[in-house]
């Protein structure tokens, strides 16, 4: 229940359209999620043991534990996508005929692209329902809310704005959609889906 969890490294390649200053930040940020997961999980270790007289305290830190849970994992999903650097969808894999039955794979990235750019920061989702064979494609404004409860994530699209107003500024999130989309490893995306078969 209070587990310690460890920052994962990532071997990201150099990526056309986001620099580095903005990957190293953005992994920092990663980090600092993982950081304060911890510290909140050892603090409710504590609380817990007088649960009655730290009712209020304990109430708010699991909210915010949840937070900081779906930032730590959210990130282990974005930041995988780039290692490799960029490699075109297989037109002839899995994944790509599974796209056919929503319309072919440009029509998914298109509405990815389109809940992405969505006014105000979040993640962009797209998530597999094995139950029903089907892609959902959702958004999560406060990362540890608005998910498709127990759905797997194929593709995890951070707009929060750390992910680009170094780079483009404040209303640059259509160019930093682009810049992912441009450098995105498909076979990553490929293999979490094959592994749901």
């Amino acid at each position: 229940m209070f587990t310690t969890y460890q920052a994962k490294k990532f071997n990201i390649p150099t990526v056309d359209g986001i620099s580095e200053k903005t990957m190293t930040e953005h992994i920092g940020l990663y980090e600092g999620y993982v950081k304060n997961f911890n510290a909140i999980s050892a603090a409710l270790e504590d609380l817990m043991k007088d649960p009655e007289k730290n009712a209020h305290a304990l109430a708010e830190l699991v909210r915010r534990r949840s937070f900081e849970f779906g930032g730590m994992r959210l990130h282990e999903h974005y930041f995988p996508q780039f290692e490799g650097g960029a490699k075109e969808l297989d037109a002839k894999g899995k994944l790509a005929t599974a796209f056919e039955s929503e319309g072919g794979a440009d029509m998914v990235k298109n509405v990815v692209t389109n809940v992405a750019k969505m006014r105000g920061p979040g993640w962009a989702i797209l998530y597999y329902d094995t139950e029903a064979k089907s892609f959902l494609i959702g958004f999560s404004g406060e990362q540890h809310q608005g998910h498709f409860a127990t759905l797997p994530i194929i593709l995890a699209l951070d707009v929060w704005e750390h992910a680009f107003i170094l780079d483009y500024g404040a209303q640059g999130k259509g160019k930093y959609i682009d810049a992912f989309f441009k450098n995105l490893n498909w076979s990553i995306i490929e293999k979490r889906f094959e592994a749901l078969q």
